[in-house]
């Protein structure tokens, strides 16, 4: 397995996987119509405008099995007074889940963070309805800050949960502790 910045060659498949992560993990908790008709589209314009000219602060990493895109993980540092860096997309492909490609990811990622940004702190959002992610990221070690209400992009009001990790390097320990 390989592990590599992501390049606007890449916008599709990120975008395919992203879309394609979202119509599994956010089926009932999304309007089906989102999901089936504009998601796609949506993830599409997303990483085309992400990887075409990425800001100094954003972070893509793709993890790669013979030129097959297996997942990839987006952070933006220093995102926020309070909280740090953002891990704002995970995702692993169906098939190479349960592999610890997701871990690996995080642990890739966050030496990022902890050259660029030692001292801030890690956090993600995740919807309140998503039972898995949430078993793996307190599994990890993240807190649960704080509950809030968010619009989602279906235009349908969700709660959700904000994780945190005081440091990147704590979050590299939740990985290799869950290793």
């Amino acid at each position: 397995m390989e592990f590599r910045v992501a390049e606007y060659a890449d916008f599709q498949s990120v975008a395919q996987l992203h879309a394609e992560s979202w119509q599994t993990a956010y089926k009932g908790i999304m309007r089906q119509s989102y999901l089936d008709e504009t998601v796609l589209e949506d993830k599409q314009l997303i990483w085309q405008t992400r990887l075409l000219n990425p800001p100094f602060s954003q972070h893509v990493l793709v993890a790669e099995e013979d030129g097959k895109l297996l997942g990839f993980i987006c952070l933006f540092g220093n995102h926020n007074v309070d909280y740090g860096t953002i891990i704002d997309n995970l995702h692993v492909t169906p098939e190479a889940q349960r592999r610890g490609i997701a871990k690996q990811l995080i642990i890739q990622a966050v030496k990022w963070a902890e050259k660029f940004y030692p001292d801030n702190g890690v956090f993600l959002e995740v919807l309140a309805d998503n039972a898995n992610a949430i078993k793996f990221y307190e599994a990890l070690g993240g807190n649960r800050e704080l509950k809030q209400r968010m619009e989602s992009p279906c235009g349908k009001y969700l709660d959700e949960y904000l994780y945190t990790w005081k440091r990147p390097a704590e979050l590299s320990e939740g990985c290799n502790v869950l290793a």
